[in-house]
């Protein structure tokens, strides 16, 4: 089976600055793939770049084949990919379901009426475990409720493609635990393959099939998390001091899923 992502010598230049430096990887589908690297190392550059918000320099990026760098983010929606991001900015005057359901309407690939975007929106709203009572605003959710909410913005677009931006930020542990199970259940009940850019390694770890290493624009590293976790070039430049606890929970994982 071929991938169904493929990014190949994928470059951003903003003026003199290089913020991603000819990045290449295969995006299996049904795959759940972390993204990670310290701040600045071109996460969010690859991220706007796939998703359409930036036109790369360089470079290509096929979905399914199909050339579809430099597209625009409503074409690539259309195409199947969403995305979260960092900070949530939902219609905070609407409700949570309207939220919902107005990516459900502009999302979609073909013309689709009001009551669908609405059965979408609540479809959605069920899988993130928010409520779809239209009479619940959003001004009501804390952090942990806003991150759902734009998970369930961007399921709602019905992806097969789903970009997820630091799901965790600011959430407790077991606001984490969650979330992170969540993703999980996205690709088992929904069959979306994920591409996941978050800097808490302990719980991403738990969840992804591989990882890709980012520094400086470039790729670093690549391969299963525990041999990423024990690769030196990653440890001295990001995991540091974190290297020998997230290994040993990286080892436990393995440990669990080969007695499976």
């Amino acid at each position: 089976m071929g991938s169904m992502l493929e990014v190949h010598g994928l470059t951003k230049r903003f003026g003199g600055f290089t913020a991603v430096d000819r990045i290449g990887f295969d995006l299996a589908e049904g795959e759940i793939l972390g993204l990670i690297g310290p701040n600045g190392s071109g996460k969010s550059t690859t991220f706007n770049l796939i998703a359409g918000a930036l036109p790369p320099t360089a470079g290509s990026i096929k979905l399914d084949g199909q050339e579809i760098a430099g597209r625009s983010p409503t074409e690539v929606c259309h195409l199947g990919i969403a995305r979260t991001y960092q900070i949530p900015r939902p219609f905070r005057k609407l409700s949570i379901l309207d939220n919902v359901a107005l990516a459900a309407y502009y999302g979609a690939n073909s013309l689709i009426s009001r009551a669908e975007a609405w059965k979408r929106a609540e479809d959605a709203l069920a899988l993130t475990q928010l409520p779809a009572d239209p009479g619940i605003r959003v001004d009501g959710l804390g952090a942990a409720g806003l991150k759902k909410l734009e998970l369930a913005r961007a399921l709602a677009t019905q992806p097969r493609l789903l970009l997820a931006d630091e799901s965790l930020g600011g959430l407790d542990e077991h606001e984490m635990d969650q979330a992170a199970d969540m993703l999980s259940d996205i690709r088992r009940e929904r069959g979306i393959t994920i591409i996941w850019v978050e800097h808490i390694m302990g719980v991403l770890m738990r969840v992804v099939d591989r990882c890709v290493v980012l520094d400086h624009g470039e790729i670093i590293a690549s391969g299963l998390p525990r041999d990423v976790a024990h690769d030196p070039k990653v440890i001295e430049v990001y995991l540091g001091t974190d290297a020998e606890s997230l290994q040993t929970q990286v080892g436990g994982r393995a440990a669990e899923a080969g007695a499976c």
